[in-house]
């Protein structure tokens, strides 16, 4: 699991549950950027109060402060295409993050990279 992460992220929280109205097990993952400013989930879709099935891949910037912000970069049908769009938008935002000046910038284009792909 660790493997998967890019160098200057860390899996902050990771959980398999089963829902009781259901015994299909989901995943859940939180994944930590090292300057503890910027977290990305993946997560059951119907946690955010989607009624769509699959998996969400959010971003928060700023966690645990006053003026966090959290945004959806997108929604897939399985956990392991979720975690490898986390994947693809931590490695986009981590080369072109230069400092809290530039996380809003760094974010936006990682979303918008990952938005696109494929």
């Amino acid at each position: 699991m660790a493997a998967d992460v890019p160098p200057d992220w860390t899996v902050h929280v990771s959980r398999t549950y089963t829902p009781a109205d259901t015994d299909r097990e989901l995943e859940y993952r939180l994944y930590r950027h090292e300057s503890d400013d910027l977290r990305v989930k993946v997560a059951p879709a119907s946690l955010d109060g989607d009624d769509r099935p699959g998996y969400a891949l959010t971003a928060t910037s700023y966690p645990e402060l006053e003026f966090s912000e959290t945004h959806r970069i997108r929604t897939v049908l399985t956990f392991e295409r979720c975690a490898e769009l986390a994947r693809d938008f931590m490695v986009l935002f981590s080369t072109s993050y230069d400092g809290a000046g530039s996380l809003e910038t760094a974010r936006e284009y990682a979303a918008e990279r990952t938005r696109s792909h494929r």
